[in-house]
């Protein structure tokens, strides 16, 4: 499954080459690829390269939400230019209850693009996920631009309405059979076990 960000987080268009997300199937879980510009905005975290790195956000990143709707329980993972990574577990809207989970990344950074190469393991997906988003982040201050794969429809934003990437009701539907195959068997997992 390729997927690729063309809108900022209002509707309206980029105006820059797109983030573009490769999502497979790896041994243990599921290979993310990213290719993005680099933009070098803001500067690199200030954390150790391949470690997690809370409030990555605030940085240059690649974002990708997988959701299971009926239960509000998502897995949050982030991806920067320099290495870093965040992922987080959350139990409803905005509700993060485990972070700073391990994660095998590498990022390489050559001729104004980065690639990034995630293996999210299967357990920190939640059972049923049935729906998507990702996101892209990158600028400081009033050059901050904030992008997703889908977007707030364009008629339902409002004056000094802000970005929001847990807007869950504006995530698609995203089926692993589809991805993964029809017998796929859903793994158990420890962790969402609450």
């Amino acid at each position: 499954m390729e997927c690729t960000i063309q809108n900022e987080w209002n509707g309206a268009p980029i105006a820059h080459e797109p983030v573009t997300i490769c999502l497979k199937p790896a041994p243990g879980g599921l290979q993310m690829d990213v290719s993005a510009p680099f933009f070098n905005d803001p500067p690199a975290p200030s954390g150790p390269v391949g470690e997690p790195f809370e409030a990555l956000w605030d940085y240059e990143v690649v974002e990708a939400f997988f959701l299971n709707s009926e239960k509000e329980q998502y897995l949050e993972v982030e991806l920067g230019p320099h290495g870093h990574h965040l992922v987080l577990l959350l139990s409803q809207r905005r509700n993060i209850w485990k972070e700073c989970l391990p994660l095998f990344f590498q990022a390489s950074i050559s001729q104004g693009t980065w690639k990034g190469r995630a293996l999210i393991p299967w357990e920190y997906f939640p059972p049923s996920v049935d729906q998507f988003n990702a996101y892209a982040i990158h600028g400081s201050g009033l050059k901050r631009t904030y992008e997703a794969l889908y977007p707030i429809p364009e008629k339902e934003v409002q004056e000094g309405q802000k970005p929001d990437f847990h807007r869950l009701e504006y995530f698609k539907p995203f089926n692993f059979k589809a991805l993964m195959g029809e017998e796929r068997k859903e793994p158990a997992s420890s962790l969402w076990k609450v």
